[in-house]
């Protein structure tokens, strides 16, 4: 990252947070709103945490001077522990946060659990949530009620060799057909790379191409959905992906069981002409062995001139309903993820925020951002906001349909028509 001009201190003359004591409501469980004492957050650890521990301490230091005898303690969780670790503190608000980080997926879960605190009335009063990128705000609400605040987005687009590209007089792609036949003509001229580095395992590398064929997850809202994965629709984008799955560009037998991260670092090794990775894949392609020799575009769609809707991943920050402080803890919520404070996490770990004129000064200030604010402008997508969803996901339903498709085990039609049923059985389970 450059050191200047900073995209934090760029912001930090506008970004003045509001002296006045947030507005409460009385949907907490807890029936206390201490305004003193102290204050449990739990945030992700991250790779490399120090930088975020920075920021975050700045902005611990600035509440705790503002809020006389209150104390807050920050523990940084392990990601691949969090859904045990979140969900039993749930079920013991005694040694539960007050706020907590989470995957923007998750929100519906959650609130189902009875987990999160609506703070509808909080989020609307705070001026800068009118920029709000509407993905972002989707990822916090259920049934039209808010239950945290976006801390920073992921999308994905399209890296690519331009050492390749120059050696075999390639084009960047301009449409999905044109990507599929650029990745077969790059592994055609040289067998020792796939063309586009693709996995079974990888849902939201594979959903742009459902997406950009018309086709949806599911249908539905108010937490009523129903699957559409096998849609006709779908199902183009699910045979356009599975396409690239073969001798000819990437070969089952090796790809199909790889994910988003395997596909990365393919890529990042050298062994890929092509990849889908997302804007947080950045650093570990520069400390690879193809830095200086890569470029990033928008993923294209089917048509010349559009781009495949990406999915809006990322983590927002909530209040657990049980937390007897639940002001301070609004507030404290408010600030980590405010403006600024999204600004300096930009600086410091490179993660996008979720306000779309910050992002834009974010593209100015670090060129590499540039193909990701592309890629969101036009919009994005998201998960059903249904607390089916984490189940799905962490059952496997569409790598297990990808991986039927590219293995000849099933037809498009046969393993997404499977998919869309085991789908339809947890939305109907979930209520």
């Amino acid at each position: 990252m450059k050191s200047a001009p900073r995209l934090a201190a760029v912001l930090a003359a506008a970004a003045v947070l509001a002296a006045c004591t947030p507005r409460t409501s009385d949907n907490s469980a807890s029936d206390q709103d201490e305004r003193t004492g102290t204050l449990r957050v739990w945030l992700f650890q991250e790779v490399g945490n120090k930088p975020k521990e920075k920021v975050v301490d700045s902005v611990l230091a600035a509440f705790e001077k503002e809020h006389a005898d209150t104390d807050v303690t920050v523990e940084y969780i392990p990601v691949e522990t969090r859904a045990q670790r979140i969900k039993a503190a749930f079920n013991d608000p005694k040694s539960a946060p007050d706020v907590i980080e989470y995957g923007n997926t998750d929100t519906a879960g959650y609130v189902k659990d009875g987990g999160l605190l609506d703070i509808t009335e909080e989020f609307g009063a705070w001026d800068e949530t009118a920029d709000t990128d509407p993905t972002a705000r989707q990822s916090v609400t259920v049934d039209g009620k808010v239950y945290g605040a976006p801390y920073f987005v992921g999308v994905r687009a399209l890296y690519y060799r331009t050492d390749v590209f120059e050696d075999l007089g390639l084009d960047v792609p301009r449409t999905q057909a044109e990507l599929i036949a650029t990745a077969k003509e790059i592994r055609a001229a040289e067998p020792d790379l796939y063309g586009l580095a693709v996995g079974g395992a990888y849902t939201y590398g594979a959903m742009p191409f459902v997406w950009a064929h018309g086709g949806e997850l599911a249908t539905g809202e108010g937490g009523s959905y129903a699957s559409a994965i096998d849609s006709p629709a779908a199902r183009k984008g699910i045979k356009a992906y599975t396409s690239l799955f073969g001798d000819d560009n990437c070969p089952a037998k090796t790809c199909a069981g790889m994910g988003g991260n395997d596909t990365v670092t393919a890529f990042a090794s050298g062994k890929a002409g092509m990849a889908i990775g997302g804007d947080f894949s950045h650093a570990a392609v520069e400390a690879g062995e193809v830095k200086g020799k890569y470029a990033v575009v928008p993923l294209p769609g089917v048509k010349e001139g559009e781009t495949a809707p990406a999915f809006a991943g990322g983590n927002n920050l909530g209040v657990l309903r049980s937390t007897s402080h639940r002001t301070l803890a609004v507030d404290l919520t408010r600030r980590l993820a405010s403006k600024r404070t999204q600004a300096e996490m930009f600086d410091a770990m490179g993660f996008l925020p979720t306000y779309s004129d910050v992002r834009q000064q974010a593209a100015a200030e670090e060129p590499f951002v540039k193909p990701f604010v592309e890629t969101l402008a036009p919009g994005t997508k998201f998960v059903p906001a249904s607390p089916a969803w984490s189940g799905i996901d962490s059952s496997l339903v569409l790598p297990t349909m990808f991986q039927e498709i590219v293995s000849g085990r099933k037809s498009v039609a046969e393993a997404s028509g499977d998919a869309a049923a085991k789908m339809n059985d947890a939305f109907g389970s979930a209520g």
